[in-house]
Parts: C-alpha cells; structure tokens; sequence
C-alpha cells in the first residue's frame, strides 16, 4: 500500500477511548505504512509489531503543540490522517484528514458544573479547538444518528461530511439475532393517530409536528389529527400548514369539537398520541382509552398517574417521539452494527 496512515492519539490514556485505540493498533496490516503519535503514559501498555512507527508525546501543552506542528510538515498529499481523540489537527494539513469524534460534551451545549476545575477548563478548550479548528477536517466519524444530529445543527459540519461508523468492541455474532427479530416484525400499515388539545405552548404541537417531518424524511407518513381552533392558534396552524405543504406530510386539523363530537371521532383512529408537557390531570387520556383508544404518551408523571400507555418517549425530543410511533406501528429502530477493528481501519483507508 502506498498511502501511509498516520494516526493522532495523543490526548488518549484511559477509558473507553483507549479501550478502542488498544484494537485497533493491534489491527493495522503488516503491510500498511503507519505512524502513531501516542500519548507517553500508555507507553508502558503497549506490544505493537515492527511495521508501526511510533512517537510518544508528553502530556503537556508544548509537546502536544511540537507534535502538531510535526505532523503538518510530514503528511504527504497522498496520505491519510485519523483522529482518534475528537479533535480536528492545529494546523491544515495537505491530506485528507477523518476526526473520530465521540466526546457529546464537545458538541453539545450542556453546563460543566460538576466538573472539576481542571476538566471544566479542558473542555471549554477542546470545544473552542473544535468549533475553529473543524474546518481541516475532511470527514467527522461518529458512532450513532444523535451524535450526526448535533454535530449539524451546531453547524460544526455539512451532513455529508459525517459518516456514522460504530466502532466497539461488540461480538459479531450479535448482529444476526437483531436481524432475524427485525425481519419476524408484522408491520401496522395506514395507523391513524388524534392529538386532541388546544394549542397552548405547553401541549407541544411544534415537536410533534417535528417528529411528523422526521417520519415523512424516512418515507413514512401514517395520518395526525389536531384538533385547532384556527382562528384562536392561527399563528400555529399557518406553521403547521407550511410544514405540511414542505414535507408532503398526512396532517390534518379538523378544528375544535364539542365534548360529545370528540368522543365519536375517537372511535375513527388507532390511537391519541398525546406530548403535552405539562397537565393537571389528563382528562383525555382516560377517555380516549375508554373509547378503545392504544394510548403513546410522554413519559412524565402525570401520565403514568392515571394510564399505562402503549409506547412512551421524551416529550422534548421530536427523534425520541417519531420512534415511538415507529415502534406502535411494528417498525423497529435497527441496531447499528458495530465495526471490527479491522473493518473500521479498512473504511479510513477506502473513504472517498
């Protein structure tokens, strides 16, 4: 092979990051030109072959900035870099460089309190190194869709510039169990699913209508109603209305019923689906179940105080909701099947 692979690992000493490090040196073919940078405490963990070329760095900021600046002055244009440690190089290099990206504290914008000092002040590091530094990546590798999902609405990356290449440990032989449970489903086809509530913020149309549009991406597009005053909501419904017409998505708003109405339209649908965030009681909850209705409800205390329903998700998360009516209609979420150590190095060396 004429294409030398460097790997980048030198902020990687414990955890799961060198749970997986230790593998893959192990899986670099005899024949592949390699040169690893490594972080000097592991060195004493390490029985690498001879056709791995090694440079242990120091963990300090200066000997890490050496090295950076020795990697941009040896890659070739023929080269590939790997990224094992989330962040993307210091400095552009002139080959094609992947990041394998796995910190969610890197990207997602959650509070630090409870961290030490020290960690708290690393990580505010990495982010600001990554948000700057993200643009002399080629490629980011993540290992799942929510970790693709932030990394593009924090704009870090274009969606076609991340590829989802799970890497674990996990035993191969796994796999073929997930399958044969994925293709024993009987699927539920033409479900019919009634939102039945005012449109107040708390009664959270705006992320179930976002949950529609992620089950409209995927090809599916079973029916909602709401049940809307237009007049009232009319700045939600023109909203619901656009996202409809973008997305080619099977809603409706049959508008507001009477008590006794609501009760008779019931008995047209599979099921009330219900993300209200906040309720006193959940009133249409008991009646809906009464009138025949399968109950998919947000997971929060109020509901399970007077029903159980049949699926339950986050209310806050579109993703988590349109799951749940994936797994109401006999859709399963598929297992991500986890890459060998030898298959992960064959993707890097192959990408595009």
């Amino acid at each position: 092979m004429s294409t030398k692979l460097f790997l980048q690992a030198m902020n990687i000493h414990q955890g799961g990051g060198l749970s997986l490090l230790l593998p893959l040196l192990k899986a670099i073919p005899p024949d592949q030109p390699f040169i690893a940078l490594l972080d000097q405490r592991i060195s004493q963990k390490l029985k690498l072959p001879s056709n791995i070329e090694v440079k242990f760095i120091k963990p300090s900021l200066l000997h890490r900035l050496r090295a950076e600046w020795w990697l941009s002055r040896m890659v070739a244009s023929t080269d590939r870099v790997l990224c094992f440690g989330n962040l993307p190089p210091l400095f552009p290099l002139k080959c094609k460089v992947m990041v394998f990206l796995q910190n969610r504290y890197l990207v997602e914008s959650v509070s630090l309190t409870g961290f030490s000092l020290k960690t708290r002040f690393r990580l505010s590091i990495e982010r600001l190194w990554l948000a700057i530094c993200a643009h002399h990546a080629s490629q980011f590798i993540v290992q799942t869709e929510s970790m693709k999902r932030l990394l593009c609405q924090r704009k870090i990356c274009d969606p076609s510039d991340v590829n989802i290449w799970p890497f674990s440990l996990m035993n191969p032989s796994l796999l073929s169990v997930v399958d044969a449970k994925i293709n024993n489903t009987v699927i539920k086809k033409n479900c019919r699913f009634i939102y039945a509530a005012t449109g107040e913020p708390h009664k959270n149309h705006r992320c179930l209508i976002d949950a529609w549009v992620l089950l409209a991406m995927e090809g599916l597009r079973p029916q909602l109603c709401v049940t809307l005053d237009s007049k009232i909501y009319s700045d939600l419904c023109r909203q619901i209305d656009e996202r409809i017409n973008k997305y080619q998505l099977n809603v409706c708003n049959i508008g507001f019923l009477s008590h006794s109405d609501l009760l008779k339209e019931y008995q047209s649908y599979d099921a009330l689906i219900y993300p209200s965030l906040v309720e006193s009681y959940g009133l249409p909850l008991i009646e809906a179940q009464q009138q025949g209705l399968k109950i998919i409800a947000a997971e929060l205390d109020y509901v399970r105080d007077v029903v159980n329903p049949e699926v339950s998700f986050d209310p806050n998360s579109a993703v988590s909701i349109a799951r749940s009516i994936k797994r109401f209609m006999g859709i399963p979420h598929k297992d991500l099947s986890a890459l060998s150590a030898s298959d992960f190095l064959h993707m890097i060396l192959t990408a595009k």
